[in-house]
């Protein structure tokens, strides 16, 4: 099925329809993170090779948008069955590239075919509407608008390297089914793996030119990339750090950004101890905890801190700690900078006083899931994104040091209340200064037809099926005047 992606072991970029190595033959190496086993090359792209890819693009946008959407919504269905069939081909390589427990990358994969059925289905009910003139006062009956939605033209999908397929997958199945052109810019780590997803969709049928892949280091090519002026929308997820950069010096182009975050779950005094401690343990450690909605702070009332701790620990302890392809709980870490600023983290709660329940162990990428009680303000674990297998227990006097706590984050991702009082459940939610607030619940993307958004420094735009269908396009206003007629 996927046999002209690589030529051993060189993986190549969708250009026109086409598999292409790059002009320049530079490339990059891409190894696994558990053991460092090779995986292949990909191409390293070039400046004036980017203009040609992102032309190529720009060209085919047009007869894409043309043709009827109900025959767009068969090349993605088409797409969702070959991702299916070859889910199990797939994960392997995701867990291999991104040290992903083996069911868990299999599961990303059926989860993104999910996705773009579901993608396909709202994008044949998305309609137009007309409006009279005499709606509004003042105003004859001598006027109808009529609106519909066209796309925006081509737009550039950036991926992250936690969720290379669904994250990816999510910004390119509502950017075709609205009838744009998609230029993917794939993780460094993760990039087979997206280059996979893109030979998906062009066995399908996909036009040429209407998916194009670019590889590269975005070092190299980023900053190029998201400047160019043929790029009409912009769809990225990863740090806040280069969300920000790419806001500043994208300009006017319209931008969709799913940045970090500092999720805090916040325990009240009457909650159900088993069902928080079961959530935060799956929230906090799942995938190594590399999740932009990994529970990162549990902030507990006093009361009941104790008897919280012992339960997380005890569930902690259970994590089984090992390698992708054992399915286990704790895996290595993507690579060496981000197992050492895991640890930076560590050893400065340990230097102020935090208590240590379990964990601070390590073994090259591998680190032992870690576990803090009595972390306080001034330890850099309460406020920094670990992106790791790491989590501080906050001890709080009451409900409203625990919103507190939470808004004065920069991040505003997701957040949780755990109680069994449904009017304090409310009370919490509707203070803090999130996107979403999980209530006796983790905080978790999904399911994927829910809004899901951050404020502050955790993102910009609204992502959701229907949602980012209507971010990547536009109402078209055509007014009739019956004077003239």
């Amino acid at each position: 099925m996927f046999e002209q992606l690589s030529q051993n072991s060189s993986y190549r970029n969708l250009y026109q329809g086409q598999w292409a190595d790059g002009v320049h033959g530079d490339t990059i190496s891409v190894k696994a993170p558990a053991d460092g086993k090779f995986l292949g090359t990909i191409p390293s792209l070039h400046k004036d090779e980017i203009d040609a890819y992102l032309r190529s693009a720009r060209d085919a946008q047009k007869s894409w948008a043309d043709m009827p959407v109900n025959e767009r919504a068969r090349i993605l269905r088409k797409t969702a069955d070959i991702l299916d069939a070859g889910a199990k081909e797939i994960g392997g390589i995701l867990s291999d590239e991104i040290s992903k427990g083996l069911s868990s990358a299999i599961g990303e994969v059926h989860r993104t075919a999910d996705f773009i059925r579901f993608t396909a289905d709202q994008g044949e009910l998305v309609e137009g509407r007309s409006i009279g003139s005499e709606n509004f006062p003042h105003f004859k009956k001598d006027k109808i608008s009529v609106v519909t939605r066209v796309p925006l033209g081509l737009v550039l999908a950036i991926s992250p390297f936690n969720y290379p397929i669904n994250l990816a997958g999510s910004k390119i199945a509502p950017a075709l089914i609205a009838g744009n052109s998609v230029v993917l810019k794939p993780p460094t780590s993760g990039a087979i793996s997206g280059l996979y997803l893109a030979a998906a969709f062009q066995e399908a049928g996909l036009p040429a030119g209407v998916l194009t892949t670019v590889t590269g280091r975005g070092s190299e090519i980023g900053d190029y990339l998201v400047t160019h002026p043929l790029v009409d929308f912009i769809n990225f997820t990863g740090s806040s750090a280069v969300g920000k950069h790419i806001a500043e010096i994208a300009g006017m182009v319209p931008l969709m950004m799913e940045l970090g975050g500092k999720d805090a779950a916040i325990i009240l005094e009457d909650a159900d101890l088993e069902l928080a401690a079961k959530l935060i343990v799956s929230g906090a450690y799942g995938y190594s905890g590399q999740r932009c909605t990994a529970v990162k702070r549990v902030l507990a009332e006093e009361p009941i801190a104790d008897e919280l701790a012992a339960n997380v620990l005890e569930r902690v302890k259970k994590l089984h700690v090992g390698q992708p392809k054992e399915n286990a709980d704790i895996t290595p870490l993507i690579n060496t900078h981000a197992a050492d600023y895991v640890q930076e983290l560590i050893d400065d709660a340990l230097q102020k006083g935090a208590k240590l329940l379990t964990g601070n162990k390590r073994n090259g990428n591998l680190l032992a899931p870690t576990l803090f009680d009595y972390v306080t303000a001034d330890m850099r674990l309460a406020w920094e994104e670990p992106f790791g297998p790491v989590l501080p227990i906050i001890r709080i006097r009451n409900a409203e040091e625990g919103i507190e706590l939470s808004n004065r984050s920069e991040y505003g991702l997701q957040g949780a209340v755990f109680t069994r009082d449904i009017n304090k459940a409310f009370y919490v939610a509707s203070r803090l200064d999130v996107g979403t607030v999980q209530i006796n619940g983790k905080p978790e993307r999904g399911p994927d037809h829910f809004p899901f958004l951050g404020v502050k420094s955790s993102g910009m735009g609204t992502q959701g099926i229907r949602y980012s269908i209507e971010a990547m396009s536009r109402p078209k206003v055509t007014v009739i005047n019956f004077q003239g007629i």
